[in-house]
């Protein structure tokens, strides 16, 4: 009989690597803004993220997407999610390993390093993974809002910054460890929140009794929550957990499970409230400036998570291409392609040094610089994700497109942080706010710009581009996206023009600031330095 089916010129499972250290311009960056010993420190989280088992977590909860129980077989309400185990595991090892609300105990224990150190686990480990990066994001996020009321953050502030993962509703003082969760958006205003009709009424105790409806709320089986209302004075902020302190259940009704295009493991939802117990953070009609406070937070997250994506996708069309023959010569060798390989590498590099000085802003109590950068990098860096994402696929070809490479996934992840925390136009004219109404912001951002100016003529024409689209101011909205994008950019060349290979910087400035770059990923010019650049890309052996 003869064989019909021998498999051959297929790339080996993409096992046994190490996406944190193996990383050269992780590693870099990481060690540029902390120090050797907090990469040392991430070496087990970084070995896991490249095992077969975290892989195989990811892609099971994926396929087992969490489950509504609003009631328990006795027909009384519960409003519980159900997750499968590889969720579980997901989750234990992001906050066992600090990814969560550690940083900020850290922080004020001394620890100059917490936040870059939690920003590059981040980026590393939610390559198995985004969506259980959802909760563990706002876990972290919620701390610093938190503590506009101390006396809530005295209470909640323990099990928030904990390392100790364990689900379930229960009584949050005596849990070991807490999740939150953020509920702004209502289905009249989305990013208007001042739209938004949820109520809140003042009680004796003082407490306040909220009823209304929200239309987004992630992760909802999350221990409490950051929840915007009205109140006489406007909109305001309120905690709210899931289990109030005498053990009985808030009312939190959970309508349904979205439906979503991408981030499938996590679950998002829309909740009822009707009485529910809250309590003030922040001052009564200030509750947007009090959850900005979380929201900066969770956009330097979007802006992490995003260039985990483009470096998850490029590690898998880096392993395919030099695994994968075609017209007599592997893939990596064949020019036009080891040109998309440089091309998403560049991309790649230039995301995680601007997220990776984002964190380290936090470090630093840089609040002007991040307020701006942040901003910027938020629209610039998600914006790219999904183009990119989806021309490393491509490099699959028809093996992309399938379920089973875990390409689709990331394809499906990518527009996500686009979205969330204020979708492109909100974003943009949030940078042309922050540019408006905070000179120091403007200052921190232009003395950053300063540090490369002179380094490369093409870098010093794209700032000077800059300065120019900020001089008409009764136009400034209508181009909001180009000044947003082109401050992320010269933001992303500085600091490869400081810290990156010349070959890396001198691709980056001739295609993305000097314009000779065309519509598509791909298309560096010939005399860029195309093989040392696909070199840097490659995971280096750990």
């Amino acid at each position: 009989m003869s064989v019909t089916h021998e498999v051959t010129n297929q790339a080996p499972p993409l096992t046994g690597h190490d996406p944190i250290s193996g990383d050269t311009a992780l590693a870099e960056a990481c060690v540029r803004h902390a120090d050797e010993a907090t990469l040392a420190a991430l070496a087990d989280l970084g070995r896991l993220a490249g095992s077969e088992q975290a892989q195989d977590w990811g892609r099971v909860a994926n396929e087992n997407p969490p489950k509504l129980r609003t009631h328990d077989r006795f027909g009384h309400r519960i409003d519980e999610v159900e997750f499968h185990p590889a969720w579980h595991e997901l989750m234990g090892t992001a906050i066992g390993h600090g990814l969560a609300g550690a940083p900020w105990a850290a922080q004020q224990a001394g620890d100059r390093h917490a936040h870059v150190r939690r920003a590059v686990g981040y980026l590393g480990w939610t390559q198995v993974e985004m969506g259980h990066g959802c909760p563990v994001t706002m876990t972290y996020a919620v701390v610093p809002a938190l503590r506009r009321a101390p006396d809530l953050a005295a209470v909640y502030e323990p099990g928030l910054t904990s390392t100790t993962y364990q689900f379930g509703l229960t009584q949050p003082q005596a849990k070991p460890g807490l999740v939150a969760g953020m509920g702004m958006t209502e289905k009249q205003g989305g990013s208007d929140v001042r739209a938004n009709t949820t109520r809140a009424v003042a009680r004796a105790d003082g407490s306040y009794g909220l009823t209304g409806h929200k239309w987004f709320t992630s992760a909802p089986m999350s221990d409490l929550f950051l929840v915007l209302a009205q109140l006489g004075e406007g909109v305001s902020c309120f905690l709210v957990p899931r289990v109030l302190p005498d053990g009985s259940r808030n009312v939190f009704r959970l309508q349904r499970l979205k439906d979503k295009l991408g981030d499938r493991s996590n679950a998002s939802s829309e909740v009822e409230f009707e009485e529910t117990t809250g309590w003030l953070v922040g001052e009564p009609g200030r509750g947007v400036p009090t959850i900005i406070e979380m929201v900066n937070m969770t956009r330097l997250d979007c802006v992490l998570g995003s260039a985990a994506t483009v470096r998850a996708a490029l590690t898998q069309a880096v392993h395919h291409a030099d695994h994968r023959s075609a017209f007599g010569a592997l893939l990596a060798d064949q020019p036009l392609m080891r040109n998309v390989l440089a091309d998403i590498a560049v991309e790649s590099e230039a995301a995680t040094a601007l997220a990776v000085r984002l964190a380290a802003a936090v470090d630093d109590g840089e609040h002007a610089f991040l307020r701006l950068a942040g901003a910027a990098a938020k629209f610039w860096v998600c914006k790219r994700t999904a183009a990119t994402v989806a021309e490393a696929l491509e490099v699959l070809g028809g093996n992309g497109y399938v379920e089973e490479s875990g390409l689709p996934r990331l394809y499906r992840q990518a527009p996500l942080n686009s979205i969330w925390e204020g979708s492109g136009n909100v974003i943009a004219l949030d940078v042309l706010r922050a540019m408006g109404r905070q000179s120091d912001s403007v200052a921190a951002v232009s003395a950053e710009l300063e540090l490369a100016r002179g380094a490369d003529v093409r870098y010093d024409d794209a700032v000077k581009r800059l300065h120019t689209e900020l001089g008409d101011p009764d136009q400034l909205p209508l181009r909001g996206r180009r000044i947003a994008g082109l401050l992320a950019l010269c933001l992303q060349g500085s600091l490869l023009l400081r810290y990156a290979p010349r070959e890396v910087a001198d691709a980056f400035c001739a295609t993305r600031l000097a314009g000779d770059w065309g519509a598509v990923l791909g298309t560096l010019p010939t005399a860029t330095a195309i093989g040392a650049i696909v070199e840097r890309a490659r995971l280096t052996s750990v």
